[in-house]
């Protein structure tokens, strides 16, 4: 049995664009001897749609094209994800489900059981659960059809559960004899290698073979991997989907073999591949072609330019150069020669009249303060004012390059370097900014060596440098990393390190007090199990006393 695999990157709500790539998919996987083709969780729709599903429009629409669809591909059986309305009179109105099209109707649907609540997840908050579920058949198999998490609570491989009901259990209990699951499992680093490990697991475990399509492509702050996957029986992968892009993946489940296309090695390779493509979809699904990005000729400012080039072309990337009074020539140097090896666009706009001009204005107001942070903040203001004025006139999507440790300690200037309507790398920490400016100078060297090699700096003020107010990049972000993304408390973490307890205590002080700013951040493109943003949602309002 030839079957098909359709790794397509949806827009949330663009039913005729997700339609069209369904509809093409299946003509090319049937052009190929495939008679089945699965596509990702709520493919037709786009994931996650969030409270869109809440809108009866929304919902109806979805139905209508799934209906369109099926008379569409009349020559091969289609497993695509879609919302469906629930037929219980209490609880939410719609379910997350998968549908079985073939000769021209929906066949059979099963909805998802498992709604996950954690992290960016919060499925429960839209969508009811399938009070039952049931088998399909399909050329002499007995088909498990499940839906991304319904697969993630084998009591084989977690050691702590989240649910007590194993949807794949009871379906292979049943009488199943495969598992497919249509999936939109986000990205994260080191995620792909988990979800192999998981569905392996799973497979042995029920000695039968596991098929897992994948959604790819940036929706929001989410990155989809692809990655799909095709295990037999005996824990073997016969088939599989590149890494960030749209594949179609073909195999032969009862000749237990397929085709193993490509995926992309190496932890910066895929995190700068999902940066990327996040990059990409954002402005594009936003309707934006052209992006503006402040070179301060430091290493995160070119990191994010570089990032945009790929993803949009030097061409839809203008770089600008806003040195202050505090800039060094080296610094606007480093700009201008980032912009030129990057083939983007170019201006330099001085921001010094206009923070001599803020100064004066405020000046009767100060008289008598001595200056301090203030003074320091008005320049960065002062840029992103700039910044939102280009885009404005240009119809262009400021991009903001702070780094997730700036972000975490609230380094960064509210209303001023934050500024922007996609924040690149506000997942990325610092040490990783130059492993990943050093990977792609392996590709081709664009970034300056001495911004590389330079030590960072906000030049706010003369022969200022970040290690002034914080510790080496390398300490804040191993106390960042366990706060943050392991939970450790700052007792573990300096006996964990061997840090002193009064600079873990302060630095988490400093991530605690800075919620106010990340909540009016732009959205960052995540690519950490425990990003800033929806995924942790913690009070601004309150004293972090544990």
């Amino acid at each position: 049995m030839k079957i098909a695999l359709g790794q397509i990157n949806p827009t949330v709500g663009d039913f005729s664009g997700n339609a069209a790539k369904i509809v093409e998919f299946s003509q090319r996987a049937q052009a190929s001897g495939a008679g089945l083709i699965l596509f990702p969780e709520l493919s037709i729709c786009g994931y996650p749609p969030r409270d869109l599903v809440e809108r009866s429009s929304f919902v109806a629409k979805n139905l209508e094209t799934a209906q369109s669809i099926a008379q569409r591909t009349g020559g091969i059986a289609v497993i695509c994800g879609l919302v469906t309305r629930a037929q219980e009179e209490t609880g939410k109105s719609v379910m997350n489900s998968a549908a079985l099209l073939e000769n021209g109707a929906i066949r059979f649907t099963q909805s998802k059981i498992l709604l996950p609540t954690y992290d960016v997840f919060d499925e429960m908050r839209n969508f009811a659960p399938a009070a039952a579920q049931d088998l399909f058949s399909f050329c002499g198999k007995r088909m498990a059809l499940t839906i991304c998490e319904d697969a993630w609570n084998d009591k084989n491989f977690w050691s702590k559960r989240l649910y007590t009901i194993d949807p794949v259990e009871e379906l292979m209990r049943a009488g199943g004899n495969c598992v497919l699951n249509i999936s939109a499992s986000p990205y994260w680093m080191g995620k792909r290698e988990f979800r192999k490990k998981m569905l392996t697991s799973l497979a042995l475990n029920h000695k039968a073979p596991v098929v897992m399509v994948n959604q790819v492509g940036g929706n929001d702050s989410l990155i989809f991997d692809g990655s799909s996957l095709v295990i037999n029986a005996g824990g073997e992968i016969i088939a599989q989907g590149t890494s960030f892009a749209e594949d179609l993946v073909l195999f032969d489940l009862d000749g237990n073999r397929g085709e193993l296309h490509e995926q992309i090695q190496g932890e910066e390779a895929k995190a700068y591949a999902a940066l990327v493509l996040g990059t990409r979809d954002y402005v594009r699904k936003c309707g934006f072609r052209t992006v503006i990005v402040a070179l301060s000729g430091g290493i995160d400012s070119a990191l994010t330019a570089a990032i945009a080039v790929a993803a949009l072309g030097p061409e839809h990337v203008i770089g600008i150069g806003m040195p202050g009074p505090y800039s060094s020539p080296g610094s606007v140097g480093d700009a201008q020669a980032l912009a030129q090896n990057l083939g983007i666009r170019f201006e330099l706009l001085s921001i010094k009249e206009i923070f001599q001009s803020y100064r004066a204005v405020l000046e009767p107001v100060f008289a008598g303060r001595a200056e301090d942070v203030t003074e320091e903040n008005i320049q960065p203001r002062a840029r992103g004012t700039l910044l939102m004025a280009l885009a404005n006139k240009f119809g262009a999507i400021v991009l903001s390059t702070g780094n997730k440790s700036e972000l975490g300690v609230g380094y960064c200037t509210l209303y001023g370097d934050m500024v922007g309507g996609l924040a690149v790398i506000s997942d990325v920490p610092k040490t990783m900014v130059y492993r990943l400016a050093r990977y792609v100078n392996s590709r081709r060297p664009v970034i300056p060596q001495a911004t590389i090699e330079k030590p960072p700096s906000a030049e706010l003020r003369p022969d200022q440098k970040d290690t002034d107010t914080l510790p080496s990049y390398e300490v804040l972000d191993a106390i960042l990393e366990d706060y943050i993304e392991e939970l450790r408390t700052p007792g573990q973490i300096a006996a964990r390190h061997g840090f002193a307890i009064d600079l873990v205590r302060r630095i988490v002080a400093m991530v605690d007090r800075n919620e106010y700013k990340r909540q009016q951040a732009a959205p960052g493109l995540k690519i950490s199990e425990k990003a800033f943003g929806y995924g942790r949602r913690l009070p601004i309002a309150a004293k972090y006393e544990c």
